[in-house]
């Protein structure tokens, strides 16, 4: 089968216009959105905000141990921000990154609904045109879907699947007339299969009249019967029905013209566009509603695992178990053991704890689980057994240990040999960086342990290196007698912390490299690794410490063999510190802090050419595209003074040249924190990995430099990789589609495949030739045997590189799958209409929280720890205001 291509036109506007991109969907779908309808609610608005609310339930009936209960009154007539909630709930400077990275996934994923090719135009998805009954189908099997997923401790895929199902319920306030009719709660029957929807419109029965202006109030004929509107010409819309309207609509201009949409405060978008407001609530009550159903069936932690409302990270292991490594399995057991006993029943207890051994020829199973006991009952059984030779399968456990890793975690690798398959590093480099996991690898190399069944290459590590610099982590080569005390650095993953700047980021073999501090930072700990003679560590007032001096007046230096800690006196001195180094070789060099101030970034393509102008989220930049950059600062608690955020540098890695200084615009209010700023399309022709490093000010005028852990990598093409529209069944064949788009090239591409666990894959794309502005279409067939594990995740990585001499790096799109029963075995079970009561704890004219054009992307958070309670039939509503 010939892939199909065709041309995109259209590239030349700033902003860029892909005519594969018309989505015909409720409300505006981001930050974005807000350019062309600056007063409009966004689904990115009304899913964080409904986070946020759940989240400060939670904490209102959970009093944290130790500290006093939280008050509502204290949190109304303020916009709740997830910096504010933390430090209440948690205590002051407390990190928010991970919850709110979970928060703005589900909420990329909602907005994805718009864009997707398999997704925009499906008026299931969006309740459009009249086709209510299956778009409750969808919604509910998304429900599910995602609840499996939770309970499989597949939180990646569960908030994809969240983000879909609270597109589609959101879009009901805004495409039907649920409002029209006078509506003033959420539907009672939407998110439960047992119950049927009523009062439907028929096909013969019409529903408006005609309409010429931009505004149409008064174009629903009065019907008691629920409609929705129709878009574009598929499918056709029948005599009498109603339009979802708006400029972009063809539907709308045939009789009867206008359309019934709320989407957003624009006339010239929405015809409907003063009941804007009303829409908006009841969407925003209704996903509050959605996110306490999935709290009920998962219980407060798992919900918190959920959206990652702890502010502690997890604990992940990927261990070598061949004979020769009995000292760093002891040493990983003892770490586990420090760890689970010392943070057990706290906020700080691991949210997780996965375990992947590897040796030669085999690797995994994986074990995941959130019961520290059963981990620590299986970790204790494994021995180092038989093997002895090098290399060893350790990419390959790696890669599965990212797959089932929750996002912004630490994963630490322990073994004393090189990796057999060194092919996979590219692809577990792009999948560390897509799940923003920092891999640190725990070397003993030591050749007299293991046999060599050939000549080993000096060079054999660097896919350890290449991996460690692509993830943000490090590669620390020791001996036996030092690994416990190396291992110690496990430790410090359980807690958040930043990584600072070095310049230059590498050191020549005797130099020195200068790092910044301010007066957010704390906890400073220096790591030196390699054939260091000496160092010395100078604070900015000129006070210094030698290598030798393990007691001193800056801190605590230990060593360990090669390696050396230092652990910095708190507070350490505010300004430039420097440290010389004599070196032989290239050391490694990496300076870490607890703050509550940080940033998270995301890429997207702008979007104003559809009904729904919006930004289509990339996981990397793509060569040719106009691209923003999303820039999210943390750590902005009420009552710290302002800070300035001025500027992004991109530093080439790792050399560390400045590649360019783009300005931030604001974006909202200022203790929100959201930032913007296009990309130059010239920088991103880059083929070299860069590191994104946010330049600002504190209140004083003293320097604030934060750098991101992990480097962007800029892809060639745009991969958009589409499975079924539910989960995969076993015994039954899924058909899943590639879209390959190229915006610079020519490329010539070599398309390869893998899928975890090994299921029957084919394709009919292996090649193609992309010109400029010119796309590819493929699809991937899997089979998914009989005895397919129920609840098991299924994960295709699909990568397109150039051949020939190119050096551009390979793209990759991944795309996760739950195996389940057919039909669906997880019900949902109805409580009926008088199941968790709600209560709108806010007066009606009290608006607690705003929602409009500064919302942002992180909101609330809530604490997950064992000393949460049952859930109670509690619904807190707080109100919303468009500005």
């Amino acid at each position: 089968m010939t892939p199909l291509k065709a041309p995109h036109p259209c590239l030349g506007s700033l902003l860029l216009l892909l005519p594969w991109l018309c989505p015909a969907s409720g409300f505006f779908p981001n930050i974005w959105s807000l350019v062309a309808a600056p007063s409009s609610i966004t689904h990115q608005d009304l899913t964080e905000e409904a986070a946020l609310n759940v989240t400060l339930q939670l904490f209102l009936e959970r009093p944290p141990p130790g500290r006093n209960p939280l008050r509502l009154e204290d949190f109304q007539g303020r916009t709740l921000l997830a910096d504010d909630l933390f430090a209440a709930y948690f205590g002051f400077g407390t990190p928010t990154r991970r919850f709110r990275a979970a928060l703005g996934e589900v909420a990329r994923a909602n907005a994805a609904q718009d864009f997707l090719s398999v997704t925009r135009n499906d008026p299931e998805l969006h309740f459009d045109a009249e086709q209510l009954i299956g778009s409750q189908a969808r919604l509910v099997g998304s429900l599910r879907e995602a609840l499996s997923a939770a309970r499989a401790l597949e939180y990646t895929l569960a908030r994809q699947l969240l983000g879909a199902m609270l597109h589609a319920l959101q879009d009901f306030y805004s495409h039907s007339n649920w409002v029209e009719l006078g509506k003033q709660q959420p539907h009672p029957d939407l998110l439960w299969p047992g119950r049927k929807l009523k009062n439907l419109a028929q096909a013969g029965d019409p529903m408006c009249s005609d309409c010429e202006e931009l505004s149409c109030p008064g174009n629903l004929l009065g019907s008691i019967f629920l409609t929705s509107g129709y878009f574009g010409a598929e499918p056709p819309k029948p005599p009498g029905k109603c339009s979802h309207g708006g400029h972009f609509d063809q539907s709308s201009r045939d009789i009867p013209r206008g359309g019934i949409n709320k989407d957003s405060t624009s006339p010239a978008f929405s015809p409907h566009h003063d009941l804007h407001p009303q829409a908006a609530q009841l969407a925003l009550q209704a996903s509050i509603q959605a996110l306490n159903l999935l709290r009920g069936r998962l219980g407060d932690t798992g919900f918190s695992r959920l959206l990652q409302i702890s502010p502690a990270s997890g604990l992940s292991f990927v261990l070598d178990t061949t004979g020769s490594m009995g000292e760093e399995i002891n040493a990983a057991k003892i770490q586990a053991r420090r760890i689970i006993d010392q943070r057990r029943g706290g906020p700080m207890e691991p949210t997780h704890y996965i375990l992947v051994p590897f040796h030669d020829p085999g690797f995994g199973p994986v074990l995941k689980t959130s019961d520290p006991d059963a981990f620590w009952k299986h970790l204790n059984e494994i021995h180092a057994l038989g093997g002895g030779d090098e290399p060893e399968m350790c990419l390959s456990a790696l890669e599965l240990a990212l797959l089932h890793t929750p996002q912004f975690s630490d994963i630490f690798v322990f073994t004393d040999a090189s990796p057999k398959d060194a092919h996979l590093t590219n692809r577990v480099e792009a999948l560390s960086q897509k799940q923003h996991c920092k891999v640190t690898f725990l070397v003993t190399e030591d050749p007299s342990r293991r046999v060599r069944r050939e000549v080993l290459s000096p060079k054999r590590f660097e896919p350890y290196q290449s991996i460690a610099m692509a993830s943000g982590g490090e590669v620390i080569f020791t001996k036996d007698q030092y690994i416990q005390n190396v291992a110690s650095v496990v430790g410090e993953s359980v807690v958040d912390m930043v990584t600072l700047a070095l310049v230059p980021p590498v050191l020549n073999p005797k130099g020195s490299l200068m790092f910044h501090v301010d007066k957010m930072l704390h906890g400073v700990i220096i790591h030196l690794h390699g054939e260091i003679s000496t160092f010395r560590i100078s604070d900015p007032t000129g006070i210094s410490q030698d290598i030798d001096q393990d007691w001193g007046p800056l801190g605590h230096i230990q060593c360990f063999g090669q390696f050396w800690t230092v652990n910095l006196n708190d507070p350490p001195q505010v300004g430039a510190w420097v440290i010389e180094i004599t070196a032989q070789g290239t050391p490694g060099v990496k300076v870490k802090a607890k703050t509550s101030l940080d940033f998270l970034f995301s890429f997207g393509i702008p979007i104003d050419n559809g009904p729904h102008p919006g930004l289509y989220p990339l996981s990397q930049p793509v060569a040719g595209l106009h691209t923003l950059l999303l820039v999210e600062v943390m750590g902005l608690v009420s009552g710290i003074p302002n800070m300035n955020h001025s500027h992004i540098i991109l530093r080439g890695s790792p050399g560390g040249q400045e590649l360019d200084s783009v300005a931030l615009k604001p974006t909202g209010a200022p203790e929100q924190g959201l930032f913007t700023a296009l990309l130059d399309p010239n920088v991103l022709h880059t083929q070299r990995p860069f590191f994104l490093e946010l330049i600002g000010q504190d209140d004083k005028g003293s320097s604030l430099q934060r750098v991101a852990s992990q480097p962007c990598t800029v892809v060639p093409v745009l991969l958009e990789l589409s499975g079924p529209s539910g989960p995969l069944s076993p015994g039954h064949q899924a058909v899943l589609s590639l879209q390959i788009s190229s915006f610079s090239g020519p490329w010539d591409l070599i398309i390869t495949a893998s899928v975890n666990p090994s299921f029957p894959l084919t394709s009919n794309l292996s090649r193609v030739h992309l010109g400029q502005n010119e796309s590819a279409w493929g699809q991937f067939w899997l089979q998914v045997p009989g005895s397919a594990t129920l609840d098991s995740l299924v994960t295709l990585t699909v990568t397109a590189e150039a051949e020939s001499n190119n050096s551009s790096p390979p793209a990759h799109a991944v795309l996760q799958l739950l195996v389940q029963a057919f039909p669906p075995q997880e019900p949902l079970d109805d409580p009926g209409p008088s199941s968790r009561p709600s209560h709108n704890m806010a007066r009606p004219d009290l608006h607690t929280s705003t929602l409009g054009p500064q919302r942002s992307g992180a909101g609330g958070t809530m604490g997950a720890g064992p000393w949460w309670g049952p859930v109670r039939g509690l619904l807190l509503v707080l109100g919303i205001a468009a500005c």
